[in-house]
């Protein structure tokens, strides 16, 4: 039997990538609405990936005292001294514009040669569980960033980042492709492996 974990995000895209993993792990991820919890907009005023991710994972978790997991992710590109960091999913002002987003980090960084347009997708993946214990991990993944939206897959920057190794976009990768090697699936294992050391004790 499947353990039932409430997911802070409301992102339909990052829970389904999310499921997508941790069906594999034994847990069902169900969205705020499934759940039945209020439609609350939780303020991501962290400074990093870290504490916005707590912060959504444990506000969700006091509302509905089940376990809960929250991500909280971006993408850092060297050359723009980390930017857009943990304001990726509104970068170009209004949250979760991802054309406007793609188009204004290409402006910002198109005159940057492709060897120097370095970077690496965040996720930081927080488990809250009733009793107050926290289960925080980070994975990433690197690659580079190009000028050209490539395929229609994913969603954010992923027409525009080439993870190292692999001469598609995450855009242009199957999902299966993706969910094994995204830093969303990195922080999932490495999730797993907290998990399982937690029920060894």
């Amino acid at each position: 039997m499947k353990s039932v974990i409430i997911a802070a995000t409301q992102n339909k895209n990052k829970i389904r990538e999310i499921e997508a993993i941790t069906s594999q792990f034994g847990m069902s991820i169900i969205s705020r609405d499934e759940a039945g919890i209020a439609k609350v907009e939780i303020e991501e005023d962290g400074e990093t990936f870290e504490e916005n991710s707590c912060k959504k994972a444990y506000e969700i978790m006091k509302m509905c005292g089940k376990t809960t997991i929250a991500d909280d992710s971006g993408l850092e590109v060297d050359c723009l001294d980390g930017a857009p960091g943990v304001y990726s999913a509104r970068f170009a002002g209004c949250d979760g514009d991802d054309e406007a987003n793609n188009r204004k980090l290409i402006g910002l960084i198109k005159d940057v040669p492709y060897e120097e347009r370095t970077g690496r997708f965040v996720s930081v993946i927080t488990m809250v569980f009733p009793d107050g214990e926290t289960i925080s991990v980070r994975g990433e993944v690197e690659g580079h960033i190009v000028l050209e939206r490539k395929g229609s897959n994913g969603f954010g920057y992923d027409p525009l980042f080439v993870p190292l190794g692999y001469d598609k976009t995450f855009g242009e990768l199957e999902a299966e492709v993706k969910n094994k090697i995204s830093h969303r699936a990195n922080a999932l294992e490495i999730l797993k492996k907290r998990l399982q050391q937690r029920e060894e004790l």
